[in-house]
C-alpha cells in the first residue's frame, strides 16, 4: 500500500488572498479535477466563463451563488451540486467572506 497516498481535501488550504485557489488534483486527456478555495472571492465585473467542457461542480464548505447569462442563478450550501453544460455561460457572484469555501469542480 506504500503506492497510495491518502490526502484530505480540507487539509492544508491557503492563507487568504487576493486571488481565489486553483490547484489540479487529477488530469488526464479526458479530464481534469480541481480544488478551489475562494474567500469572499468572485468573477470580475462583466467576466463569464466560457469553458469547452461540461463541468460538474460540488460545494464542499461555504456558500456560494452562480449566475447564468440567462439571468438565472443558483445558491448553493456544502453538498450541492450540478452540471455546467459546455459553453454555458455563468460566473461567481458571491463566496462568504466569512470562511474558506472549498470546492470541487470535474471537467469531461
Amino acid at each position: 500500500m506504500s503506492d497510495i497516498n491518502v490526502k484530505n481535501i480540507f487539509h492544508d488550504l491557503p492563507e487568504k488572498s487576493d486571488q481565489e485557489f486553483f490547484e489540479v488534483l487529477l488530469q488526464n486527456n479526458f479530464l481534469k479535477m480541481e480544488r478551489i478555495v475562494s474567500e469572499g472571492h468572485s468573477s470580475p465585473k462583466n467576466f463569464w466563463y466560457d469553458q469547452d467542457k461540461n463541468e460538474f461542480v460540488i460545494l464542499l464548505k461555504g456558500k456560494a451563488i452562480i449566475s447564468f447569462d440567462d439571468g438565472n442563478s443558483i445558491e448553493l450550501f456544502p453538498g450541492d451540486y450540478f452540471i455546467i453544460p459546455a459553453h454555458k455561460k455563468h460566473r461567481v457572484d458571491f463566496t462568504d467572506p466569512n470562511e474558506k469555501n472549498v470546492w470541487l469542480t470535474l471537467f469531461f
